[in-house]
């Protein structure tokens, strides 16, 4: 039974979060190159704003708006359920490689395509999946030992190298680019949220609505699973195979959004592990809280690489690796895993 009082830190949590975060959205979309009032904000919001205002905001602004708060989402629940899953505190997409993994793929892709969205906007999250999957199936495959399970350590390890190895080969494959091609890539890997516009929030949230749902209804058996072997045994719980589940889709929900927001990393670590210093270990609580963690992360990054360097922005994965690698670090230093 959940304490009366933790689930009343949660809800009061959980509203704050919601306050924040509009106000995040509010902040991001009247800054940029083309500045707007937050007068003019609300009254073309609420549709009396002048036609170049609502261009703006509907066909600019809120499809990216839309697109970051769901990728940032996206990743803190894949790392929140890889953290569960793999009983460590460090796992995370960007961190185990599978960023990568999607990088090589969508690399690849273009080499037969162009870099037009509207092309191959609805088949860029499957190829970003298939290369995430892979990845993610190597990277347990060689982390794993018999008797012993998944080691946390070779689990990182395992990732990193595998995440230089196919960054490499990337780079590789884009030599033979053309320089429109190789800009896309490059801003790609540096975590820029290019799919900016209404078909790439289409494309994205039906996998959204499918796994989220899902991974929300797993709480229990993500609570028994967290702990040890003889617990889930005595819940009745196959956790072999509940596990392959969840990290299917934790690599799935991952690997959509990285395929429209970049190569980001780091929110996958922090809106976990932030949202479960506030309220606790237990999934019922802590996951809709690391949801908006990884929203307003995402968002205020996108904002302050935006205001920063005009007019074209620095990516948001460049802005989220300056707060998020120092916390990796104290993570490490923290873990008694390590």
């Amino acid at each position: 039974m959940i304490h009366p009082k933790i689930i009343k830190k949660q809800r009061i949590t959980f509203v704050v979060l919601i306050v924040v975060l509009i106000a995040s959205m509010g902040l991001a979309m009247t800054t940029g190159e083309f500045k707007m009032s937050f007068i003019q904000f609300f009254k073309t919001l609420i549709g009396n704003g002048n036609e170049l205002d609502t261009m703006v905001l509907f066909e600019f602004r809120m499809p990216r708006m839309l697109i970051t708060i769901l990728a940032g989402a996206s990743l803190a629940l894949s790392g929140a359920i890889l953290q569960s899953v793999t009983k460590n505190p460090l796992a995370e997409p960007g961190i185990l490689g599978i960023n990568a993994g999607s990088g090589f793929m969508i690399t690849l892709f273009l080499v037969i395509g162009t870099i037009k969205a509207g092309d191959f906007v609805y088949v860029l999250p499957i190829v970003s999946m298939i290369g995430g999957i892979a990845t993610a199936m190597v990277i347990f495959m060689f982390s794993y030992k018999k008797g012993e399970g998944i080691n946390p350590v070779r689990m990182v390890l395992i990732g990193v190298g595998l995440s230089t190895a196919l960054s490499g080969g990337s780079i590789t494959i884009m030599s033979t680019f053309d320089q429109e091609q190789m800009e896309f890539i490059a801003r790609w890997f540096a975590g820029n949220i290019w799919g900016d516009e209404w078909p790439f929030v289409f494309a994205f949230v039906p996998w959204l609505v499918i796994v989220m749902p899902f991974l929300f209804y797993k709480a229990n058996v993500l609570n028994v699973l967290s702990t040890n072997e003889q617990i889930s045994v005595s819940f009745g719980i196959n956790s072999n195979k509940e596990r392959i589940v969840l990290v299917f889709l934790a690599v799935v929900l991952s690997s959509a959004a990285v395929s429209v927001a970049g190569g980001i990393g780091f929110v996958g670590l922090m809106g976990p592990h932030i949202a479960r210093s506030i309220v606790g270990p237990r999934h019922q609580l802590y996951l809709p809280i690391a949801v908006l963690n990884g929203a307003i992360l995402l968002v205020l990054a996108d904002t302050i690489g935006k205001i920063v360097l005009e007019p074209n922005g620095l990516p948001a994965g460049i802005i989220v690796a300056i707060v998020g690698a120092p916390y990796f670090l104290y993570l490490m230093q923290k873990s008694t895993h390590i």
